[in-house]
């Protein structure tokens, strides 16, 4: 495999289009691994919540909670969407 000295000569020794095309290329893979990267901990997050949701009897207490304390707000809302202006 190439060094990064030796990679770089070699794009230096390129055209200034070959180069421009090189950045994009390498631009696209950065892009590519910082989603991929982004998916993985949000996958690693989602799967938290949904073992917190499913196994975590505290957690489930204050979403009902939630749930009541935010009721009223919730069904005023959905009133207020629904009735003709």
């Amino acid at each position: 495999m190439s060094t990064y000295s030796e990679v770089l000569s070699q794009a230096q020794s390129l055209t200034p289009d070959e180069q421009q095309q090189l950045l994009e290329v390498l631009s696209a893979l950065i892009d590519q691994r910082e989603i991929t990267q982004t998916q993985g901990k949000r996958s690693e997050i989602d799967a938290a919540l949904i073992e917190m949701a499913q196994e975590d009897l505290e957690y489930q207490a204050q979403v009902v909670q939630m749930e009541a304390e935010f009721a009223v707000a919730s069904w005023e809302a959905l009133q207020l969407v629904e009735s003709p202006v």
